[in-house]
């Protein structure tokens, strides 16, 4: 699995060793029942995406390791996952050895999946982009990726659901560009703006495309 194969580059392009025991809690981590589309289904697409694009990374096991980091912590009642997810990071880091500097760098990469506002440094573009690639996947598997959200927050009564997600998704469509690398932009940004318009219409936030 690509996930598995990118594990052990990031590790070894770092020159360390990952604590006892990691990849194995964060695997459970990603297999908790409560996730549908926070699991290794969506690290694996992740890495699938970074592969063509890698030689953009400054600090390619850095970024690898952050994808890995990413979504470790989630509950969909917190608002907060990120925040623990790097910090996680950062002590699995420091707990291997690596310098501060490094540890610093993956926390904040991790930090920068909040989408709260534009990432700052080429390897956070990176990283966000690449977290956001589901956006511009084909209809089925965009289809696909909301139920899988939808199961998540099953919780949320319907109207709610709705208000929130059309809120989500339309501070995606607002921007002048969901994109911050050409190379997710030539690929990806027309069909992630259909998929988000269309979505946006199903859930009565935009009137249906014609």
């Amino acid at each position: 699995m690509i996930e598995r194969v990118k594990w052990e580059a990031a590790w070894n392009l770092l020159g360390l060793t990952p604590p006892p025991g990691l990849l194995a809690e964060l695997t459970a981590r990603y297999a908790e029942p409560h996730r549908a589309y926070h699991t290794l289904q969506h690290i694996g697409e992740c890495f699938t995406v970074l592969e063509p694009a890698e030689s953009l990374a400054r600090r390619p096991g850095e970024v690898m390791l952050a994808l890995w980091f990413h979504d470790a912590i989630y509950d969909t009642r917190a608002h907060d996952n990120e925040a623990q997810s790097a910090q996680w990071a950062r002590a699995s880091l420091l707990a291997a050895g690596a310098d501060a500097g490094t540890a610093e760098r993956v926390h904040g990469l991790v930090l920068a999946t909040t989408h709260r506002a534009a990432p700052e440094g080429p390897d956070a573009q990176l990283v966000v982009d690449v977290d956001l690639s589901i956006l511009g996947a084909p209809d089925a598997r965009f289809a696909e990726y909301e139920r899988q959200i939808r199961q998540e927050y099953a919780w949320v009564p319907p109207d709610a659901f709705r208000e929130r997600r059309a809120r989500v998704l339309g501070s995606f469509l607002e921007r002048p560009a969901i994109y911050g690398t050409a190379h997710f932009a030539t690929r990806l940004e027309s069909r992630a703006r259909q998929n988000l318009r269309r979505s946006l219409a199903q859930l009565g936030a935009l009137p249906a495309s014609p």
